[in-house]
């Protein structure tokens, strides 16, 4: 049997209903119930896979569409996850911590160890790209034939988490549910932000099969000046940046932009080089996830961890820094493009 990325799926759904069930427990957490049915929700997103589509066919019965009822039935998963954070039902509990004091000394104790484990997931992911790119037959063996780039990639990272979670166990001499424990805190202290990437990217290809580029073309031949290649450009890149914004992601932005304005305007309109429009494009992209909560995992997840009393604070420390690259790119734009 070969490995699949199912089953990195399923580990992770599995793991997140650990944490709605722990949730549930915590009579600490005025919501628990809420909080639990969230984490509860987001693990069944994620053991939902191709099984589902035969268990669903059979429950169903022939004629029915089972691959499309099963993805309604997730859509209605996600819009009650929304729901509840919506409504505030992702809250803090008790998670059976140590005292600030015990922290202090187990970190005194402890040194630059504290790094060992974090350092060892890029360190083990790393190798193992390198060791299953240059071993294909150990490659093939485990996922087997054809081309899993991705799965390489997931499967080394999960390799690493694991053994950064042993190295981690060993020296602080805590057991596997207090690491749950603090698993459940993070995702508490990050709440519904935690799922935006999925949200987005899904939102990105939304965008994308619903012709939002021919739109957003049609609207900036009609109301904006573009046949002015300074304007033009500065079209672009600000729309880069205010999508990513309402997106979260430059990826998912990028090909909306450039089907409404980069490609039709600025390459075929005024015969611009598509690779400048591409690099400086995304860069301008960038510029508006330092500035967009949308960008969870960029902007609050930092706060989270660091325990900021202002969530947005990541934000805030970045906004003249995006604002001033921004207006250097479409300069850039403007005379390399």
């Amino acid at each position: 049997m070969t490995f699949q990325q199912n089953y990195l799926y399923w580990l992770a759904g599995v793991v997140l209903l650990i944490v709605a069930v722990m949730s549930l427990r915590d009579k600490a957490n005025l919501r628990r119930w809420l909080t639990g049915s969230f984490w509860g929700l987001y693990g069944l997103v994620f053991l939902m896979g191709d099984w589902s589509y035969a268990l669903m066919a059979r429950f169903l019965g022939p004629g029915v569409d089972a691959q499309r009822a099963v993805h309604i039935g997730i859509g209605g998963l996600v819009i009650l996850m929304a729901l509840i954070a919506g409504f505030g039902g992702v809250r803090l509990g008790r998670y059976h911590q140590r005292s600030a004091q015990e922290r202090e000394d187990s970190a005194l104790r402890l040194g630059n160890r504290l790094f060992i484990p974090a350092l060892a997931i890029p360190v083990v992911t790393v190798a193992g790209v390198l060791l299953f790119n240059n071993l294909p037959a150990l490659q093939q063996g485990l996922f087997g034939t054809g081309n899993h780039s991705t799965l390489v990639t997931l499967f080394s990272m999960t390799f690493g988490c694991v053994i950064g979670l042993l190295l981690a166990l060993k020296f602080t001499h805590d057991g596997p549910l207090q690491s749950v424990q603090e698993a459940r805190r993070l995702l508490d202290s990050i709440g519904w932000a935690f799922i935006l990437p999925q949200i987005l990217a899904t939102l990105g290809l939304l965008f994308t099969s619903a012709g939002v580029g021919g739109a957003v073309s049609h609207l900036a031949e009609t109301y904006l000046a573009v046949n002015n290649r300074f304007i033009a450009v500065a079209v672009f890149a600000v729309g880069m940046a205010v999508l990513t914004m309402v997106m979260g992601n430059a990826f998912a932005a990028f090909p909306i932009v450039a089907a409404g304005i980069g490609i039709p305007i600025l390459v075929l309109q005024h015969g611009g080089n598509p690779a400048v429009m591409a690099a400086v494009g995304m860069f301008s992209g960038y510029c508006g996830s330092l500035m967009t909560p949308m960008a969870a995992n960029f902007n609050l997840v930092p706060a989270a961890l660091l325990e900021l009393p202002d969530r947005n604070a990541v934000i805030k420390a970045q906004i003249p820094t995006g604002l001033t690259l921004l207006v250097v790119n479409i300069f850039l734009l403007y005379f390399m493009m």
